[in-house]
């Protein structure tokens, strides 16, 4: 046999497709198997870094070189991309606008706090184009810089500075977004298999801006907001208004803040339509090799400057686009408009008549005048009454139009970062803002043992410990950094009337606990916690464990004034696997909750599969129900959930759409009920490879170490002073 023998002309040396996304996976071929995907999406052998510390690197980072090289580059217009006007204003402007402005309260995601937007699907979403020239622009700024400065924030501070640059006294600006390193693929952005496909499917009912489908604030695939064209495409200022207010509220933002936020954004730049769209290349995502991660070049003509498309709109919004000022709102308010098609035959508004002086300057050449437009999201400025009279505001009051804007701009950079004390640099604001959910630092001068042993001789029940430290903890969104036992909001509305937190419950157990923290100097938080320390370990013992389960203190109280009780709203937890309780019947399966909800809460796969079989044998189900609790010794945290759910003596019989008999083969007896939380342990085939694990004989040990681990974890998710 020679070697023409072993590969035969004419045949790849590879399978068709297997290295591409046109391989057939195993979803593909099993589209309703439960996808753990999500639990392994940010793996630390995808990060070319290492073990380095960003916040350590950031520390060396000389940031007033830094800002100096950003203001530099905003007015140094580069031959391949050449910049609007000779600045890089409205670009920067735009690229950050775009990666923060993907953030969504309802689950956190989303947002310019990890570089995301580098990567598909954001890199080529339509409402994207051209921000990848942004990234570009700033590459060898990166470059110079390296790890002392991640994209993240590099992406940010350029959109803060161009705000500066254009005369804009910004609030503040902190560094300390770390970047990630491959696509955060299971984030659910719709439904849809195509861009700017119809918003109807994302809506109950599409003249009715709430019901947009949740956890979603855009109105079609592929927005980071609204259709700047209309509902749909189709012009009505009125109803673009109101799924204005909607997406711009599920981005954390209120009525004020949407005015200053569309139209600071629209006082710097403009939009590009001077061309036809059909002659621009494949997104950054679809284009060839030789475009090297760029997309969206004109493949006829220039395609820059004058020329350049990008949403298909054209022209500016204000008569000076690079300069900070209210010229919006003089556009906007005093001339009347109609609608017209830019060249690239995209539906925008342009003013009736507009003197020559008023019309912002051609980009390249500044002899020559062009009309300014507007989209439907501005003309909904004008005429929905409570955006309009915020307008008025604004436009006769400058200061103050600037400095809400500035506030505002802030906050839609910072909103995913979480808490304050996570913000580093020499701008970082020093007032408490209440969207950052502040919480008073916490005493740790206090005597833990004492407080341990007032809590032991409390008569509080093991469940009642847990369960209280668990839900206190469990809010915790790793996506934005909130929610978490720190502050003690557990006590505080909206969550002390929380279903899924048993209110009754909830108050008896605090009502005993908050004595011992005002008798002994710890915060309630701390106490919380320590309580359900104390009661992992009793389980531990009784299972013939000793171990001490980690604690630190310092945990703070926040008070109801700290506490913005609305936007807690967002975070109540609708369903829990671990605590085998959902509030009502969903279209998501159980197992699927499940999952979301340990992704948020920053678990891996194993650590979750722990935690899920320690949570049943302690007997902390919600309610007190039997359900998945496979052990007669209930208290001790034993392995006997794994062992008994893997027991071939057994079969498990559906009773209805969320429960199960687990029925002894040979007598025919219910020995237990199961959820498909429970079950999923035993069916999915990774999840059971975790369970068999645990069920082993030589793991009962192993069980109780991996679940005190996952626990602390949790306990801790919230504590970046620990890091």
């Amino acid at each position: 046999m020679d070697g023409n023998d072993l590969k035969p002309a004419g045949k790849c040396p590879v399978m068709h497709g297997a290295n591409t996304a046109a391989g057939n996976s195993v979803m593909d071929w099993w589209p309703n198997a439960l996808n753990l995907d999500i639990l392994h999406q940010h793996d630390s052998k995808t990060n070319p870094l290492g073990h380095v510390n960003y916040r350590e690197e950031l520390k060396s980072l000389d940031v007033e070189a830094l800002k100096a090289d950003v203001r530099a580059l905003i007015t140094d217009s580069q031959d391949w991309w050449p910049a609007d006007w000779g600045s890089y204003v409205g670009m920067f402007a735009r690229t950050a606008w775009h990666a923060a402005g993907s953030y969504r309260v309802t689950d956190g995601r989303g947002g310019g706090a990890t570089g995301n937007q580098r990567f598909a699907p954001l890199n080529s979403w339509p409402d994207n184009v051209n921000t990848d020239k942004g990234r570009r622009l700033l590459w060898p700024i990166k470059k110079k810089y390296g790890n002392k400065i991640s994209w993240a924030d590099l992406i940010m501070l350029a959109g803060t500075i161009a705000y500066e640059q254009a005369g804009l006294k910004t609030f503040g600006f902190a560094f300390g977004r770390e970047d990630i390193w491959h696509p955060e693929k299971d984030i659910y952005w719709g439904s849809e298999k195509q861009w700017l496909a119809p918003s109807d499917g994302r809506y109950g009912d599409v003249t009715k801006p709430d019901t947009l489908e949740n956890p979603l604030a855009a109105v079609q695939m592929g927005l980071i907001y609204v259709n700047p064209e209309g509902v749909n495409g189709k012009s009505d200022p009125l109803a673009t208004a109101a799924q204005m207010r909607e997406t711009f509220a599920r981005m954390g933002m209120d009525d004020e803040e949407t005015v200053a936020l569309t139209a600071g954004g629209h006082t710097v730049g403009k939009c590009h339509g001077n061309g036809n769209a059909g002659d621009l290349s494949a997104d950054p995502e679809g284009a060839a090799p030789e475009y090297q991660g760029l997309g969206w070049f004109n493949t006829k003509g220039r395609g820059i400057g004058r020329n350049t498309v990008v949403s298909g709109l054209e022209g500016a919004w204000t008569t000076h686009p690079t300069q900070w000022d209210n010229g919006f709102f003089k556009m906007l308010f005093d001339h009347e408009w109609h609608l017209v098609k830019s060249p690239a035959g995209a539906t925008q508004w342009e003013p009736i008549s507009i003197a020559e002086a008023d019309k912002p300057a051609d980009v390249e050449d500044p002899s020559i005048r062009t009309n300014p437009m507007m989209t439907d999201a501005d003309m909904a400025l004008r005429v929905d009454p409570i955006y309009r009279e915020i307008s008025l505001k604004f436009k006769d009051d400058q200061a103050y139009f600037s400095d809400v804007f500035a506030r505002a701009w802030f906050k839609l950079l910072h909103r995913d970062m979480g808490p304050k004390s996570r913000y580093i640099g020499p701008d970082v604001p020093t007032e408490d803002l209440i969207w950052q959910d502040p919480i008073p630092a916490g005493r740790t001068d206090y005597d833990v043992a004492a407080v341990k042993a007032k809590i032991a001789a409390s008569g509080l029940s093991l469940s009642d410990m847990v369960t209280t430290a668990w839900d206190s903890a469990r809010t915790f969104r790793g996506s934005d950094m909130r929610g978490g036992a720190n502050g003690a909001r557990i006590r505080l509305a909206p969550q002390k009337d929380w279903e899924g937190n048993e209110p009754a419950r909830l108050a008896r157990v605090l009502s005993v606990l908050q004595p011992i923290a005002d008798a002994t100097g710890a915060s309630l938080a701390d106490v919380i916690v320590l309580a359900g320390n104390l009661g992992v370990e009793q389980a531990a013992k009784a299972a013939g464990v000793d171990i001490t389960v980690p604690f630190a203190p310092g945990r703070g109280d926040a008070s109801a004034e700290q506490t913005d009780a609305a936007s807690f709203d967002v975070l109540e937890p609708l369903a829990d696997g671990f605590r085998n309780w959902m509030k009502k019947d969903y279209v998501v399966s159980a197992e699927e909750l499940l999952l979301d909800r340990a992704q948020l809460m920053g678990l891996t796969a194993p650590e979750m599969t722990a935690l899920i079989g320690g949570m049943r044998v302690l007997g902390t189900n919600h309610g007190g129900t039997a359900h998945g609790v496979f052990t007669d010794r209930v208290g001790a945290l034993t392995n006997d959930f794994f062992v008994n759910l893997t027991d071939m003596a057994f079969k498990w019989v559906p009773k209805g759409q969320n429960l199960y008999d687990i029925v002894d083969r040979k007598s025919g007896a219910v020995k237990w009920t199961a959820t498909r939380v429970d079950l999923v342990f035993g069916s999915n085939s990774i999840l059971r490879a975790y369970a068999e694990v645990y069920a082993q004989d030589d793991s009962k040990e192993k069980l109780v170490r991996d679940f005190v681990a996952a626990w602390t974890k949790v306990m801790n998710a919230d504590r970046f002073d620990l890091a």
